[in-house]
């Protein structure tokens, strides 16, 4: 995995939530065929060095990333003390859905089919998401997900879903085992042996965003063509 540093190409924004405005890196190269929103896990942001290596290999394969903060810098601050809104998922979840509706209003992403990659709580936020918003997101990419904090969404989840476990991970990797059994749409476990949690072993990262692109690429629709004008228009 590369050091972290600047995505060429970003573009910062700020996401407008009720009274909030959330910092995120949106990146759209050219003939986007689809947009990917990352949701961040436990303790982390936008800045996580292992999120914005795969957003990176999925700019790669010609998708647009949106790395954004799911919480405030007061939020993130009190979290750092109490550790209690990472694992509010129901809250982070209604913001990813805020998040997609704002891209529905940007001409430059409103066209482009959405996919959705969370890590560890993320994943479960990214699931609830999904679940509320069964017509805008395409599929889902969980790494080192905790899909059972999606309780009941579970059963209302149809985007296709690929979990993403480490071989040596192995509490999450039973939590992923038992989420699969109540997902009724297509669902897959992919483990990578001899990665951990946070997959910081040699190839793994490499491993997690080969999958991931592969994924989006075989289950994000095809964005649609203009419309063409009519002959003698």
């Amino acid at each position: 995995m590369s050091a972290e540093r600047p995505d060429r190409g970003a573009t910062p924004v700020q996401v407008p939530i009720g009274p909030h405005r959330l910092a995120g890196d949106l990146a759209i190269p050219p003939s986007a065929r689809g947009l990917v929103l990352f949701a961040h896990g436990s303790g982390s942001s936008r800045h996580s060095p292992r999120n914005r290596f795969v957003a990176r290999e999925l700019q790669r394969r010609g998708l647009a990333t949106l790395l954004i903060d799911l919480l405030t810098q007061d939020e993130e601050a009190v979290d750092v003390q109490t550790g209690h809104l990472r694992f509010d998922v129901e809250m982070l979840a209604a913001r990813l859905a805020a998040i997609v509706a704002w891209l529905r209003e940007r001409d430059e992403t409103k066209d482009l089919p959405v996919g959705l990659f969370g890590a560890s709580t993320g994943g479960g936020a990214a699931l609830i998401a999904a679940a509320e918003l069964p017509d805008d997101i395409g599929a889902v990419v969980s790494r080192g997900g905790r899909p059972d904090l999606a309780s009941a969404a579970l059963a209302r989840v149809r985007a296709p879903t690929l979990l993403i476990v480490g071989g040596d991970d192995t509490p999450v990797i039973q939590m992923n085992r038992s989420a699969m059994e109540r997902m009724p749409g297509e669902v897959r476990l992919e483990i990578v042996q001899g990665a951990t949690h946070l997959f910081e072993e040699p190839g793994a990262l490499e491993r997690v965003a080969d999958l991931a692109g592969d994924w989006f690429a075989g289950h994000l629709p095809e964005r649609p063509s203009p419309a063409r004008a009519p002959r003698g228009s």
